[in-house]
């Protein structure tokens, strides 16, 4: 459940500087009752405000565990404001700036699709030896469904320990909503590409005979990123072609033949990771988002720093929405009670709790 609110025409015809001058002025006034939380993909403009910046659940678990933060304000899409209400506490309230900062890789496995293919794999093989993995990227609705049957979430950093909890329990992994990160982790799993396969909603079974699924012991559902599916071979090819000493590091939502044919591949703060590793003077091309690229070519001026789409790096516009005008309305009437606030109700958190806190389990 959300409480969705427009910005107001005073706010959206508001200057970048006065809107900074509002934030500003917000933060000092809440001081420690306040957390924003910037995530990696955020506009160049936004990030200087945040007070914690990094992937979405290391966000949301840092601001729940500040007992003293009363208002948690997510610049990011719409699943992490969730996560982030779903790990808070009852005294604590998340805000999602802009109300149109959607997923649309985590709608691709929306509840009703997700159940009654559950309820076709069941015919053919026992449930209870299937363990589902929901990737971070997901709706709390995903989430919950993992959590009551007896399912995890993984990030993109983590997939690969998820997949060793699941077969430790179960014969099988269904994997939401990402096909690409599913099958990189599979492949670096070394599971046989027979034994993976991919469930199509659309089609009755997946699109599998029955024998096909009892073979499986990795279904992958169709979902994926529209950012990264934007990487493909050529570019690799190309920036090598370029710079022939270049390091090539892609996300692993990107598609199995780019990932294999990169130096690397890792989350955002992987990739920034890797970054720091370089000796300088090194040339890395990245295969993500564009503002993430975009920050790393300021904050590396000692590298060169390459989009590896080089004509038209890819951007997430969901990313993109939220804008200074939006975070300074909500900071203006948060304590009013105004802005877009998220909440997820029971029995949908607890049941996504119970799959996060499992996630825990890894560590």
């Amino acid at each position: 459940m959300s409480k969705q609110t427009e910005l107001p025409e005073a706010y959206r015809t508001m200057t970048p500087e006065a809107c900074k001058d509002v934030i500003r002025r917000r933060k000092a006034e809440l001081g420690e009752r306040l957390a924003i939380l910037a995530h990696h993909y955020q506009r160049k403009e936004l990030v200087p405000f945040g007070d914690y910046l990094g992937d979405s659940y290391a966000l949301s678990a840092k601001a729940a565990a500040q007992k003293e933060v009363r208002y948690i304000v997510f610049c990011g899409v719409h699943f992490m404001a969730e996560s982030a209400d779903i790990l808070s506490g009852p005294d604590q309230r998340v805000y999602l700036p802009n109300p149109y900062a959607g997923c649309p890789m985590a709608d691709m496995a929306p509840e009703a699709q997700v159940l009654r293919a559950w309820e076709q794999l069941g015919d053919v093989v026992d449930s209870a030896g299937v363990i589902p993995i929901s990737y971070m990227n997901s709706t709390a609705r995903l989430k919950a469904f993992t959590g009551r049957n007896g399912g995890l979430i993984c990030t993109s950093s983590n997939a690969d320990k998820a997949f060793d909890y699941a077969f430790s329990r179960g014969e099988r992994i269904f994997f939401f909503p990402d096909q690409h990160l599913g099958r990189n982790t599979a492949n670096a799993k070394e599971i046989p590409r027979k034994q993976v396969v991919l469930w199509d909603p659309a089609k009755p079974q997946g699109g599998h005979d029955a024998e096909t699924l009892r073979q499986a012991r990795v279904i992958l559902w169709k979902g994926h990123c529209h950012v990264h599916m934007n990487f493909s071979l050529e570019h690799i090819e190309a920036r090598r072609a370029e710079y022939p000493d270049v390091k090539i590091i892609v996300h692993p939502e990107c598609r199995e033949e780019v990932v294999d044919a990169a130096d690397a591949s890792g989350s955002t703060k992987q990739i920034i990771e890797y970054l720091k590793r370089q000796p300088a003077g090194s040339a890395i091309a990245i295969g993500t988002e564009l503002n993430l690229v975009s920050r790393m070519i300021d904050e590396f001026p000692d590298h060169t720093i390459l989009p590896l789409q080089r004509d038209a790096c890819p951007m997430c516009v969901n990313m993109f929405r939220t804008t200074l005008n939006d975070l300074a309305y909500t900071l203006d009437v948060l304590e009013e009670g105004g802005g877009n606030i998220i909440r997820v109700d029971e029995p949908v958190r607890g049941e996504a709790l119970l799959a996060l806190e499992r996630m825990l389990e890894l560590n």
